[in-house]
């Protein structure tokens, strides 16, 4: 059978479902309270939402370099596309 768009779809939903259960039992099991300090704040809260923030920064960090990497890459291209034709 061919590989079709909605087949694709079905398996990302599946993914995200598996993925949301795993992140939902992390989340009740790591309830501890944490100190956190950072730049001067200091404050308590649970381990989970600590590591949440954590890797969203982390994941919002990589998109914002990895989006000026490919504009950057894009307008070197540009010249080139035009070039050619």
């Amino acid at each position: 059978m061919p590989v079709t768009r909605t087949s694709v779809a079905w398996a990302g939903v599946w993914g995200a479902a598996l993925m949301s259960i795993a992140f939902i039992v992390f989340m009740l099991q790591n309830t501890t309270v944490t100190q956190v300090s950072f730049l001067g704040l200091r404050g308590t809260l649970p381990l989970a939402v600590a590591m949440l923030i954590a890797m969203v920064s982390g994941v919002l960090l990589t998109l914002v370099l990895g989006t000026a990497r490919i504009t950057q890459l894009r307008r070197l291209a540009r010249p080139r596309r035009r070039h050619n034709r």
